[in-house]
């Protein structure tokens, strides 16, 4: 809730032209009939159309200066709920006004000012509020476009009764509503090899890695006398064991390819927004089994930030962190994936999910080079070109149904994707519409497909 200071309404030292500026076009129209009508009086000689012209003339300026003089003192305060959600929710603004002085006020017009994409800016009349009286409305937004969106400042207009002049003061706070990408729920689907959630993707830390470097503590009551190190125990004049193997959280890199070149077309319903979407439902689902996600894009950016470890925090936290860096990620002005290859450490990345645009030859050895610096790599590849040709066709939209996508890519294409499979990748095109539970499945299926015998216990487990 972010409340606005209390805005006089007239309450500034502006002089003769900050009021004369808040004539409506009816004040100015009054005026100019007036000072015309007494020059044509003044030179006919005719008395009463000089009255005329003064009667006209006078009422604009008098209305002037008394709502210019007049004293309001009111209060605004703005609540949004809620204020990040996916893109196509809608949420509501609460707009709260208050009247502080101790006179009541006039007509008022409250209009806040909202980006064109949330929709039309919303205006409320409201008539007269009592001292010490509160009046609220509320209107909705709602917006299709991730990204984030400033609201306000909330700004009231105040009208004399004749509609002569109208003063305008704004409220100084403001507030932003955050868009997110749109997530869906995943299944759970696990790699073949892993065992019981061991192997690659679930690793152990054992504090011992030698008698020389072993990390001991003191003996308490219940512990294994077969971990008791007498070296230390020697040394220290007292019992001492050795440190408990320590779990380590499975380790994941969402990739996110957003190279301007690798995409065609632009909207909701792109490539690029699907794969921004598809890293968004990614990011949410391995935080939510447990793993600790990294957030990479081709220009070798962790996101959120650019620190190249995983954000800290709870599992909701860290989501919200990610989905507000993708939020408002773009195109980049790559050419290549070079810069997410040497952002990957060699080995210890465990599971890769990349959603990857269009690549040449010298970009896919560039992803075989990826390949073998992770445990498991797992690559969904929309067809740009495709989703850009499908939606030129009448906007009819090609559906994935358990992961076989409507509409198959050109020999370029195959040929890329053949490369990557080559290479390691498990490789599912994304036609236009896919849906990427189904083809979430469809990984996991030509995974076991496709995983070589013996390799139990090395595979990660992605679910």
């Amino acid at each position: 809730m972010t409340a606005g200071s209390p805005a006089a309404a007239g309450d500034d030292t502006g002089g003769i032209r900050s009021a004369l500026g808040g004539l409506t076009t009816r004040g100015r129209s009054f005026l100019a009939a007036g000072v015309a009508a007494a020059m044509c009086a003044v030179v006919l000689g005719q008395s009463d159309l000089l009255r005329v012209g003064l009667l006209l003339a006078v009422l604009p300026l008098l209305c002037a200066a008394v709502l210019y003089r007049t004293r309001h003192r009111v209060a605004g305060s703005r609540r949004l709920l809620p204020s990040r959600v996916p893109a196509g929710s809608e949420a509501r603004v609460h707009l709260c006004l208050e009247n502080v002085s101790r006179l009541p006020t006039g007509l008022l017009m409250l209009q806040d000012h909202v980006p064109y994409v949330l929709g039309p800016r919303p205006r409320f009349v409201l008539d007269r509020v009592e001292p010490g009286g509160r009046r609220e409305v509320s209107y909705r937004v709602r917006s299709d476009l991730r990204g984030r969106y400033p609201l306000g400042p909330l700004q009231l207009r105040l009208d004399d009764p004749f509609g002569m002049c109208e003063l305008t003061r704004s409220f100084s706070t403001a507030d932003t509503l955050t868009v997110v990408p749109r997530t869906e729920p995943l299944p759970a689907v696990s790699l073949p090899g892993d065992a019981a959630g061991h192997g690659e993707g679930r690793q152990r830390t054992s504090a011992l890695a030698g008698d020389d470097d072993v990390i001991p503590r003191t003996y308490r009551h219940g512990d294994d006398l077969r971990r008791v190190h007498w070296r230390s125990t020697a040394r220290y004049g007292e019992l001492m064991v050795r440190r408990e193997e320590q779990p380590r959280r499975p380790s994941c890199t969402v990739l996110l390819d957003t190279r301007r070149s690798a995409y065609h077309g632009a909207g909701p319903d792109s490539a690029f927004e699907w794969a921004v979407s598809g890293a968004a439902s990614a990011v949410v689902h391995m935080l939510e089994r447990g793993f600790s996600v990294r957030l990479l894009t081709d220009t070798g950016t962790s996101l959120p930030g650019d620190g190249a470890d995983p954000p800290a925090g709870s599992p909701q936290e860290a989501a919200a962190l990610m989905l507000d860096a993708l939020a408002v990620v773009d195109h980049s002005d790559g050419r290549g994936l070079s810069h997410a290859c040497d952002a990957l450490r060699g080995g210890g990345e465990g599971l890769l999910i990349a959603f990857l645009g269009d690549m040449d030859e010298e970009q896919t050895a560039v992803a075989a080079r990826m390949r073998r610096r992770s445990g498991s790599a797992v690559a969904f590849v929309p067809d740009s070109g495709l989703w850009a040709a499908d939606r030129a066709e009448d906007g009819a939209v090609h559906r994935a149904v358990d992961g076989a996508v409507d509409g198959m890519p050109d020999d370029a294409v195959q040929a890329r994707l053949r490369g990557l499979r080559e290479a390691g990748w498990t490789v599912v095109p994304a036609g236009p519409g896919a849906a990427l539970p189904a083809l979430w499945r469809a990984a996991g299926r030509e995974r076991a497909h496709s995983a070589p015998a013996g390799t139990a216990g090395i595979t990660g487990e992605w679910s």
